[in-house]
């Protein structure tokens, strides 16, 4: 059977979406997904995202890993599903859509070549402080560290200690380096999933900021990952919640075709 999907990309954060209001594909599918989402047998991304029938919402976004596996909420995919929704048209400048860590509202600001999507993610609460880390859950279980530079720093290898460290090893988190440079802050992310160093990882951006935060007392940052640029807002209630947060950025068409499954 063929299918049509599109391929898109939020700050180098690649993802393989597909129209699934008809139920072509059962989210149990997990090694088709996984051949999807292979880089040389398959069409290539970091994840795969499903558009699905929600009642009482615009649609539904399923999200997996590059494995296969169902996995929990993803910022930049988030960010890119939007733009599938407005490119289908099943939306306008705005919308409410249901995941798996809940409701979340998107604005949509169509630039021609990209679409630039700001992302309402979920409250934050019971963040752990560490001598010179953070532990949150943004949608996604985030480990953030403070480095001095990200010049010659390796992520793949401290990311990958940490991940699979005795803490972590069973359920897994996603690892975020972060370093201050002028009025920005540089992130760099190895994601749980995908076992490797991603371009951005969004919610590992908006972990990353809140970290920032609560060392520098701001509640809005430019950040720079590998894929290129976002912008994260949010507002400290305490030092364990946080809440209207943001993620902006743009979401980006790459191509669209047929696979055969």
């Amino acid at each position: 059977m063929q299918i049509n999907f599109s391929k898109y990309q939020g700050t180098g954060n690649d993802f393989v979406l597909i129209d699934n209001r008809n139920n072509i594909i059962l989210p149990n599918h997990k090694e088709l997904i996984a051949q999807l989402c292979h880089r040389r047998f398959g069409i290539g991304a970091d994840g795969l995202m499903l558009l699905e029938n929600a009642e009482g919402y615009d649609f539904r976004m399923r999200y997996f890993n590059s494995d296969g596996g169902e996995a929990s909420m993803c910022g930049n995919g988030g960010r890119c599903i939007v733009a599938f929704a407005y490119h289908l048209g099943i939306i306008k400048d705005k919308t409410l859509f249901i995941a798996v860590d809940g409701e979340h509202e998107a604005l949509v600001n169509d630039k021609g070549n990209h679409i630039q999507v700001s992302l309402k993610m979920i409250d934050v609460s019971g963040i752990e402080k560490g001598g010179n880390h953070y532990y949150m859950n943004t949608g996604s279980p985030h480990y953030v560290e403070f480095i001095d530079s990200h010049d010659n720093f390796d992520t793949y290898t401290n990311g990958k200690a940490i991940r699979y460290n005795e803490r972590f090893a069973q359920e897994g988190t996603n690892v975020n380096f972060v370093s201050f440079h002028n009025e920005e802050i540089q992130v760099s992310t190895y994601e749980r999933g995908v076992e490797d160093e991603t371009y951005s990882c969004g919610t590992g951006v908006v972990a990353s900021a809140i970290g920032s935060g609560f060392e520098t007392n701001k509640e809005h940052f430019k950040i720079a990952t590998k894929g290129g640029n976002l912008e994260v807002k949010f507002k400290q209630i305490d030092s364990q919640n946080i809440s209207n947060v943001w993620l902006i950025g743009p979401a980006t068409k790459v191509f669209s075709g047929t696979v055969n499954i």
